[in-house]
């Protein structure tokens, strides 16, 4: 069997090779004839009936399949031609090759070629990658940009949105070289108002990702570590006090925002600032345990995901949690088991705040039926009073008084910003 391919679109990209195939050969099927190097060709039979009566793509194709290995086995000579090219995202033609039948794939002009000529981009240069829009779920990465097929619907279209940033420019390619030919650039988040047909591709250049910016941030941190004298002095134990805080730092920051007015963008960039800061203390220790070969950040962040994996068997297991209840008690005992600890004790982080070490003894208290101990001290008997009501009540007392901290602070910023006798008292 041979399989050729009619081309991108236009008649004219059509080989004189595979025109003469199809015009000599003695049994000659097109996958569809929705082509436009498909009209010239009109009396050849076609697979078009099918898709009509499949109840997906991949029953389709293998209903395609199983018709041509039929054919193979009656006929000496069969030519099957596809949209585009044998070697393309044609799967058809990798059902084929699983099929035992001879195979003979002939060159063709594919979208790749014409895509790349009319943007001006070198596919081996760029590091070019061809993609399924239909293949997987996962987030649309580089390296290079990709070049995305079957993108044939505007419902394709919206999946492959989801798949990017909303603020990524696709550049949509539809029906190229011919006379409609239309090349337009579309943010994400509006790519599925696009009347998108099987002469649809999408052009995305390679979306600066999670992973890239961090195998920049790691390498920065060793050019750091090779070429500043304090950040080569720098070990686990010096860097302790700028890891709290930049914590710190990205607390004050992250409530800012929580009570900024919506659309802040001062505030917005000061969070990203602050947690900046904090992921590269996480950065730079993992670059130490990695000078001294005992972690690194793929290590780190493997680790915590593998960790996290099993502390949520409700997503990726076969439990059951009907609310978010149900998950911290299920977190626990998970916890527990993991730690192998022989204590409620075992893993409490006695260097906490004094008030939320209390809060986190008292909630182990709780669970043994353990009452706290009387106290002579009045004080101390009101405060354990407030830590035990807030704890039933679910209050979070820490953010409590650092709101009230917070409303003081306002306090003293307007009377020194108005002091009596200051410029209203002039005005009069």
């Amino acid at each position: 069997m041979r399989v050729v391919g009619l081309g991108p679109g236009d008649a004219e990209l059509l080989t004189a090779r595979s025109a003469r195939l199809i015009r000599e050969s003695p049994v000659v099927r097109f996958r569809t004839r929705r082509h436009p190097a498909a009209d010239p060709f009109g009396d050849v039979e076609s697979y078009d009936d099918l898709y009509e009566r499949a109840a997906s793509f991949e029953d389709l194709y293998r209903d395609i399949v199983a018709d041509l290995v039929a054919l193979a086995r009656q006929h000496d000579e069969v030519l099957y031609v596809v949209p585009g090219s044998p070697v393309v995202a044609e799967r058809t033609v990798e059902l084929l090759a699983e099929a035992d039948v001879d195979l003979v794939l002939e060159s063709a002009v594919s979208v790749i070629d014409v895509a790349c000529a009319r943007l001006g981009r070198d596919p081996m240069a760029g590091e070019l990658r061809v993609v399924d829009a239909l293949a997987s779920s996962e987030p649309l990465r580089g390296p290079g940009p990709l070049l995305v097929l079957q993108t044939y619907s505007r419902e394709v279209l919206a999946l492959v949105a989801s798949r990017l940033p909303a603020t990524s420019v696709v550049t949509v390619l539809h029906h190229l070289g011919l006379d409609d030919e239309e090349v337009r650039d579309l943010p994400a988040g509006r790519l599925a108002t696009f009347d998108a047909d099987h002469l649809t591709s999408l052009w995305v250049e390679a979306p600066r990702g999670a992973g890239a910016a961090i195998d920049d941030l790691v390498d920065f941190a060793r050019t750091l570590r090779r070429e500043c004298p304090w950040d080569a002095e720098q070990n686990h134990a010096s860097l302790t006090r700028h890891l709290l805080e930049e914590s710190y730092e990205a607390l004050d920051a992250l409530e800012a925002m929580v009570h900024a007015d919506e659309g802040d963008l001062d505030v917005v960039a000061h969070v990203e600032e602050e947690l900046g800061d904090l992921l590269f203390q996480i950065v730079f220790h993992a670059e130490l345990g990695d000078e001294e070969g005992l972690f690194s950040l793929a290590t780190i962040a493997d680790g915590v995901r593998d960790k996290l994996t099993g502390r949520h068997p409700h997503v990726f297991g076969d439990v059951i949690a009907a609310s978010a209840e149900d998950v911290v008690a299920n977190w626990e005992t998970l916890k527990r088991a993991e730690k192998a600890r022989q204590s409620e004790l075992d893993g409490v982080l006695w260097q906490l705040p004094a008030l939320r070490l209390y809060s986190e003894l008292a909630d182990v208290a709780a669970r043994l039926g353990v009452e706290a101990p009387a106290s002579d001290d009045g004080l101390a008997g009101a405060l354990v009073d407030i830590v035990e009501r807030a704890r039933r009540d679910g209050v979070d007392l820490e953010g409590v008084l650092r709101q009230r901290a917070l409303a003081l602070a306002a306090v003293i910023r307007t009377l020194e910003g108005d002091p009596p006798g200051g410029a209203d008292d002039d005005a009069k």
